[in-house]
């Protein structure tokens, strides 16, 4: 096979400038349109990092504000609870103090109601006391009963101090009389004995007046011009009535 040099040379140039061609018209465009490519890749995964990191940091701050709504949750429903509880206790304190109101108000009435029956009892025993104390004395002769007053009111005058025995006889000095008052009317002979006996334990000399009130019950009455001695069963109902009921007699003098 024979060689022939201008055949080579012209494929030579054609390949060249099939080389130029290519280069020229599509090696080149292709690199740039990879270019332009890579450069657009480029810069969508700018933008995608970018978005990755807008993302993430949207998301952290959605995170904090749920994390925020959360504790501001938890932060009221703590008030709410604490407030309920509060008031829970109010109310049982309340209801307590009602409670305590009505309890000590019960008590009170329970214990007035108990007082007034108790007053009541005892009124009618000492009422009841009384009137069979009367009926019981009826039948005993009026001299008997003058004698045991007598010798009471001649005791008391007789443990007096001195000075106040003397005192009531000084009221009489200007012939005032002396007043006795028994529950039964007395017999005119009992005034001589009221009257000597009553003379002798003043140690002067004096006027009796006999006079009755059966409100005495039993017992007398000596009415002095300025003082009033009393030893009846009256003064002991009496006093058992506001419950400070005596020992034995009681015997008071009180000035008018």
């Amino acid at each position: 096979m024979a060689f022939d040099g201008w055949t080579f040379l012209l494929q030579a140039a054609n390949f060249a400038v099939l080389v130029w061609l290519l280069h020229r018209f599509l090696y080149r465009p292709v690199l740039a349109i990879i270019a332009a490519r890579k450069a657009e890749i480029d810069r969508q995964y700018e933008q995608s990092v970018t978005a990755k990191s807008e993302a993430q940091g949207q998301l952290a701050s959605a995170a904090a504000e749920r994390a925020g709504i959360a504790a501001e949750r938890d932060a009221v429903l703590a008030r709410a609870a604490a407030q309920a509880e509060e008031a829970g206790v109010a109310l049982r304190g309340e209801a307590a103090r009602s409670a305590a109101g009505l309890l000590e108000e019960a008590h009170r009435k329970i214990a007035a109601e108990r007082a007034e029956a108790l007053t009541e009892t005892h009124r009618v025993a000492v009422e009841l006391a009384g009137d069979m104390a009367r009926r019981l004395l009826a039948e005993i002769p009026a001299t008997l009963r003058t004698e045991g007053w007598l010798e009471k009111v001649e005791q008391y005058l007789a443990a007096l101090p001195g000075r106040e025995r003397q005192g009531l006889a000084l009221q009489l000095a200007g012939g005032a009389p002396v007043r006795v008052v028994s529950a039964s009317p007395l017999p005119e002979s009992a005034r001589e004995l009221w009257r000597e006996r009553l003379g002798r334990a003043l140690r002067c000399d004096l006027t009796v007046e006999l006079t009755a009130d059966p409100g005495l019950i039993a017992g007398v009455q000596v009415n002095f011009p300025a003082a009033v001695l009393e030893l009846s069963w009256r003064s002991q109902l009496a006093a058992l009535r506001s419950q400070d009921a005596p020992a034995g007699e009681r015997a008071h003098a009180d000035a008018r």
